[in-house]
């Protein structure tokens, strides 16, 4: 049975917020709200986790994982940025956006697109999303908690306990969470490309 932590959505407990990132620490595979909507999360090096969330969402090694980011620090380490990719996506950050970009040497081969060696990162408007990447201090690896054959994510933490009870080993809820995935950005060739409309503006990249 998974874990439920409830935390308050300003003002998250930081031992809530311990305990989450401890047990991401020890392997595990959390469901958690971010600023678009909510996601499965796990360690960066995680094989196992890895493969839980593709059986999960029914990925194909085509997918781009995302690597949740707390500060542009964290994600000019995993993936090369020039200096015009740089100022365009600083002006978009932190907020609803995916940027998928040619990744670094210090992100894990299985996380990359086979052909492109790219990967996705983020840098999300959340407190809690922030609070548990601050105590966690290093990327989590995650992807959209989009079901097989549904349109919509979850939105509220009981359900996602209810429903995935058996498959994840933790839920953080800090109340209703948003159904709009990120606006996905390919960078991975200098131009901007809007691969998916969501949350964010896209309108900044076209």
């Amino acid at each position: 049975m998974a874990k439920y932590f409830d935390v308050h959505p300003e003002n998250p407990q930081p031992r809530t917020i311990s305990q989450v990132a401890d047990s991401v620490r020890d392997g595990a595979l959390i469901a958690y709200p971010t600023d678009s909507c909510y996601a499965l999360g796990c360690k960066l090096g995680s094989r196992d986790g890895i493969e839980r969330i593709r059986t999960i969402r029914q990925l194909d090694d085509r997918h781009h994982f995302t690597l949740m980011c707390q500060d542009f620090a964290q994600l000019g380490q995993l993936v090369h940025i020039d200096n015009d990719v740089f100022r365009a996506i600083k002006a978009s950050t932190p907020g609803s956006y995916t940027f998928i970009l040619p990744a670094t040497k210090d992100v894990p081969r299985r996380l990359l697109h086979p052909k492109k060696k790219t990967v996705g990162v983020r840098i999300p408007d959340h407190v809690v999303t922030q609070a548990l990447l601050a105590e966690l201090g290093e990327p989590l690896l995650s992807s959209t908690l989009l079901l097989p054959d549904e349109e919509d994510p979850m939105t509220q933490g009981w359900e996602i306990k209810d429903r995935l009870d058996h498959v994840v080993d933790a839920v953080l809820d800090s109340g209703e969470c948003g159904t709009e995935p990120t606006t996905v950005v390919d960078f991975s060739d200098g131009e901007a490309v809007v691969v998916r409309r969501g949350a964010g503006d896209a309108s900044r990249f076209e």
